[in-house]
C-alpha cells in the first residue's frame, strides 16, 4: 500500500513545483497566547469572581439572616460555630457547612412562611 501511495504522490509533488512556504513560528506562538488569554477571560476569571462573592457572603453571615443553600433550601440562621451554621426551617432545624450557603435570600424570593 505504501508503494502505491509513493507512486501516485511522486508525480503530483513534481507537478506542483516549489514547496509551499511555512508560516512563521511567531504566528503560531501568538495564536496560542491569544487562545490562552481568551480561555482565561471567558472561563477562569468569571468563576473566580463568583467564588469571591460567595466567600464574601459566607463570611458576612450573622444570626437572623435569611439564606439560600446550594440545594435550594431557604432558612434563617440560628447559630454559627466555626464552619457549621444552623438554620431554622419551617419544620425544624438543620446544621450545614458554611460552604453550602450560596447567598442571602432577598425578600422577594423568600417563601411566605419565612416572612
Amino acid at each position: 500500500m505504501n508503494i502505491i501511495q509513493t507512486i501516485v504522490n511522486l508525480p503530483l509533488a513534481q507537478a506542483t513545483g516549489a514547496a509551499p512556504e511555512q508560516a512563521s513560528p511567531w504566528t503560531s506562538l501568538i495564536m496560542m497566547v491569544l487562545m490562552l488569554a481568551a480561555f482565561y477571560f471567558l472561563l477562569i476569571a468569571p468563576q473566580r469572581k463568583a467564588q469571591k462573592q460567595r466567600e464574601k457572603v459566607q463570611n458576612s453571615l450573622a444570626v437572623g439572616d435569611e439564606v439560600l443553600t446550594g440545594t435550594g433550601i431557604y432558612g434563617r440562621v440560628v447559630s454559627i460555630k466555626d464552619d457549621r451554621i444552623t438554620i431554622a426551617l419551617d419544620d425544624g432545624r438543620m446544621t450545614v457547612h458554611k460552604s453550602v450557603i450560596e447567598k442571602k435570600a432577598e425578600s422577594a424570593e423568600k417563601p411566605a412562611s419565612l416572612n
